[in-house]
């Protein structure tokens, strides 16, 4: 199995997310962040929290099958792209093992 983790522009969410779903991936988790690149947004800003932080993102992250990779990426890909700097990255790695919490029992 793979993870993948997708950063992405927050405006993009909501269409990968639809598409994504459409191709029967349904267990997917969102997480709003902030990050820095060479890519400054506009509406970007100095963040409480961290003194680096310039540029508002979005965090995908969904565990498929290996046969599933290609697909998923060519979603996040086609679906989030503006052909702008700034429109993000994806990393897949490598899934060892998986539990369940309610058991504690491995899934895969």
């Amino acid at each position: 199995m793979k993870e993948i983790k997708a950063f992405i522009r927050p405006n993009k969410v909501n269409d990968i997310l639809h598409h994504l779903k459409e191709a029967g991936f349904e267990n997917i988790t969102i997480s709003s962040a902030e990050g820095t690149g060479k890519f400054q947004d506009e509406n970007a800003f100095v963040s409480q929290k961290f003194s680096v932080t310039d540029s508002p993102i979005a965090k995908i992250e969904i565990v498929v099958y290996d046969d599933n990779v290609e697909n998923v990426v060519s979603i996040i890909s086609k679906y989030g792209k503006t052909l702008n700097s700034g429109d993000g990255l994806i990393y897949v790695s490598n899934v060892e093992s998986v539990f369940r919490v309610k058991t504690g029992f491995q899934t895969i």
